[in-house]
């Protein structure tokens, strides 16, 4: 009998840390609720990336909120996804921005925002914010949970 879950290549099986963002596959299942808007949220408290510049390692907190419309994303292809930035160069700007476009490209959800709270180098944090629009109306929308940066005190 088939199943939503027949077309999933990751899931259940060992599946290696794609080599670049680009060649991360993000699979979908079908929303059992479509119609109905509710919040999916997937926080990833330790995402790492390169610096472009210097190869230093940069850390971030994401908080990735979407309301899902016909499809979800499968969490074992989106932690690879995110783990496949570990070896890649880029800013915190351009790695925020185009993890929420590329779950948009894979999702066309109702609506999106991820926040990027990366933790400072060279003394200033930068934290990047990116949604697709206004959150839709009548939507529970809880605050990301991510204090401001504090440094030691």
């Amino acid at each position: 009998m088939e199943t939503i879950y027949d077309s999933l290549t990751q899931l259940g099986a060992k599946a290696a840390i794609p080599a670049s963002p680009d060649a991360a596959v993000l699979e979908t299942v079908a929303n059992p609720h479509p119609g109905t808007p509710y919040l999916v949220r997937f926080t990833a408290p330790e995402f790492t990336s390169l610096c472009p510049i210097t190869g230093q390692p940069d850390f971030a907190h994401l908080v990735i909120d979407y309301v899902p419309d016909e499809l979800l994303v499968e969490s074992k292809s989106l932690k690879l996804f995110l783990a496949s930035f570990r070896n890649h160069g880029a800013f915190h700007e351009a790695c925020t921005v185009s993890i929420g476009k590329r779950l948009v490209d894979a999702l066309s959800p109702t609506w999106l925002r991820i926040g990027g709270y990366w933790y400072p180098r060279g003394g200033i944090p930068i934290d990047v914010f990116w949604q697709t629009d206004a959150p839709p109306a009548g939507l529970w929308l809880p605050d990301q949970g991510v204090p401001p940066y504090r440094g030691r005190g």
